[in-house]
């Protein structure tokens, strides 16, 4: 069985200029996870999930320093600080998206999608053509339906 018979064809997408609140309230309303986000041209270009909002509430720890003659030492990385704390800050869903989106291509088989799931430990697969155009998209709820059909 390939993904593209078992995804969800009806994505509730966000673009990059959509507000974290209509974000959050999207997947709330639909009892979603996660929302692909398309630029102008509709192609995908990151997602949000519940954690992206949760952290972006939540409270941003800076860098580790050490200070020596009245001057500091970074112990961490300061720009990783900083881009957390610019997406915390972000009001919208360009702003607070995840980036790097694990996507699958639509003749992958069932057994392909699951394992990237695992390996890379997300819920959902963006199903998208060479083109980077949403076609669909996979959950974890997707691939247990198949794997384990009501009786």
């Amino acid at each position: 069985m390939l993904i593209k018979d078992i995804m969800t064809r009806e994505v509730i997408t966000v673009s990059v200029e959509d507000t974290v609140e209509t974000c959050a309230n999207l997947l709330l309303k639909h009892n979603l996870s996660g929302l692909p986000v398309l630029d102008k041209e509709g192609k995908l270009v990151g997602i949000v999930t519940e954690g992206d909002l949760i952290r972006r509430a939540s409270r941003i720890k800076g860098p580790a320093v050490l200070e020596v003659l009245g001057g500091l030492i970074y112990l961490d990385s300061p720009k990783k600080f900083m881009d957390e704390l610019k997406s915390s800050m972000g009001q919208m869903a360009g702003e607070v998206m995840t980036k790097k989106v694990v996507t699958i291509d639509p003749e992958s088989t069932v057994e392909d999608g699951a394992t990237l799931l695992v390996e890379k430990k997300v819920k959902r697969l963006p199903v998208v053509d060479k083109e980077g155009n949403l076609l669909g998209i996979v959950s974890r709820r997707d691939i247990m339906s198949y794997l384990f059909p009501l009786t």
